[in-house]
């Protein structure tokens, strides 16, 4: 009696841990998504916030930020153009000017960017926050949505769209399944700025 009882208990127990199991195993999620490979984008713009260097003059600010112009404004010198300029460019910009106002003979410099304020993606319908977000190299399809709050109860998150801009003008639209992605099945998606990241309403 007592073996029959602890048999039934087993029994329900299996049934329960399959019943939590089996859901995720008989899931279908569309095909993997063909999305090109992101495009890295160094350039800066208006509103990004740069991280100047200048060896041996540590007393000069080291945090600044790129104007509504697309300019620089830098001690010693005229404010300098660096909007669609790389940190490396901009570096060498900064050198030429500060020799050229012999505020120094031969500076090092060094620009690294602290934020890209200038960079944006989209995350649209069905999703707590809809618009655009900052951009950040190596930022995924789940890091933007979760930014965005995460999705609604009505989201359709095993059909998320991410459309992308090419460089000849055109673009690719790639369904993502973020369950897929939530589920370990498949790796999250690499971002690209400009993108835009579209979440319909699920099919009842």
């Amino acid at each position: 009696m007592l073996l029959s009882r602890v048999l039934s208990l087993l029994t329900i127990a299996l049934i329960a841990l399959l019943g939590l199991i089996m859901p995720g195993c008989g899931r279908h999620y569309p095909p993997p998504a063909k999305l090109p490979e992101p495009i890295v984008n160094q350039q800066v713009g208006p509103g990004d916030v740069l991280e100047v260097f200048v060896v041996g003059e540590e007393k000069l600010p080291h945090e600044y930020e790129v104007s509504p112009d697309g300019t620089l404004a830098f001690p010693y010198i005229d404010p300098i153009k660096v909007a669609g300029l790389e940190p490396r460019q901009i570096a060498t910009t900064l050198r030429d000017s500060l020799v050229e106002a012999k505020f120094l003979v031969s500076p090092q410099v060094q620009v690294k960017v602290k934020a890209y304020n200038s960079k944006k993606i989209q995350v649209i319908g069905q999703v707590a926050k809809q618009g655009p977000l900052p951009y950040q190299d190596g930022m995924t399809l789940v890091q933007a949505i979760s930014a965005a709050g995460w999705f609604t109860p009505l989201a359709d998150t095993n059909h998320v769209q991410v459309i992308r801009q090419m460089p000849n003008g055109g673009a690719v639209n790639a369904i993502v399944s973020v369950d897929a992605i939530t589920d370990n099945a498949r790796a999250d998606i690499k971002l690209q700025q400009g993108d835009t990241i579209k979440v319909d309403q699920r099919l009842f």
